[in-house]
């Protein structure tokens, strides 16, 4: 049998970035949890935690920690189904990966009426929508929001729909850069802006176009940074239609090459025994996406 105190104190340091940040969460000393996690690890045979900053979980903290967020979300089903069992606590707290450009544009809309009526908080970690199946992977989050349709063991993925981007810039960018028009060939050599390493949707953009080496580009980490400095004239950059339909409309950003987007499909990935409130969840996000996403 677990101890699910000690897999409680596992998910919090993880979960927290920290030791500290655990103990206050968990309300114990930073002591206290240093030691459940030590027996955690006599009892396991291994290491459960990379003591580092912050600290990530090995192979057999995967696991665990899999384990105990499936365990959360069923306790919830069944405090639900037994009144008694029900200790007040507080509200469910579902942690899930997502993309920023999401977050930056429809997901508070989609899902503002289900966390009010569920009392849910959310705990959203941000990464690019290529990468963001690995924090599930890792036993990280219950659900994410990804680009990758596979599932990984034990879970499912659902499609619900695609981003439109489109490449844009200022209209002085053009003129400086593309002063007779646009021309493929004069692009590579076009300062991009590129969300981070993990972000390929320009390279995507430029093969499409006839480019496949290299190019010229600003890194920019956020989403609302990114339309800045193409307001600004720093770079050209794939922004979601969404977010920059006001600034089209008002002639601040114009497509560098007219009808060019790219649709980024979106799915759902969620654990198969994850409960009913990510159930519900999966339910309410399949009604709301076609609101907010380009079909597939």
């Amino acid at each position: 049998m677990f101890d699910y105190k000690l897999l409680a104190a596992l998910a919090a340091v993880i979960e927290q970035g920290g030791f500290e940040r655990a103990a206050q969460v968990l309300g114990l000393s930073q002591s206290a949890i240093s030691q459940r996690i030590k027996l955690l690890e006599a009892r396991v045979g291994q290491p459960v935690l990379v003591r580092a900053t912050p600290p990530s979980p090995t192979e057999v903290g995967r696991q665990l920690l899999n384990h105990v967020q499936q365990v959360r979300l069923l306790e919830r089903d069944l405090q639900a189904q037994v009144p008694a069992l029900d200790e007040g606590g507080m509200p469910e707290r579902l942690r899930i990966a997502l993309n920023a450009d999401s977050l930056a544009t429809w997901w508070a809309g989609a899902v503002s009426q289900f966390c009010a009526e569920q009392q849910v908080l959310l705990d959203l970690v941000v990464e690019d929508q290529e990468v963001g199946l690995k924090r599930m992977r890792a036993g990280e989050v219950a659900a994410c929001l990804c680009g990758s349709e596979r599932p990984v063991a034990g879970a499912r993925s659902l499609p619900l729909g695609a981003m439109r981007y489109r490449a844009l810039a200022s209209p002085r960018f053009m003129a400086r850069y593309f002063p007779q028009g646009f021309a493929p060939e004069r692009l590579a050599r076009t300062p991009a802006i590129v969300f981070g390493p993990d972000d390929f949707l320009q390279h995507r953009y430029l093969a499409s176009l006839g480019i496949e080496d290299g190019f010229l580009h600003h890194l920019c980490p956020s989403s609302e940074g990114f339309l800045r400095m193409a307001e600004a004239g720093v770079g050209w950059g794939l922004v979601p239609e969404r977010q920059a339909a006001a600034q089209m409309q008002r002639g601040e950003l114009v497509e560098i090459c007219a009808d060019t987007p790219i649709d980024v499909p979106l799915y759902w990935h969620h654990w198969r025994n994850g409960g009913q409130l990510l159930a519900q969840l999966t339910e309410h996000l399949r009604q709301m996406a076609p609101g907010w996403l380009v079909p597939l």
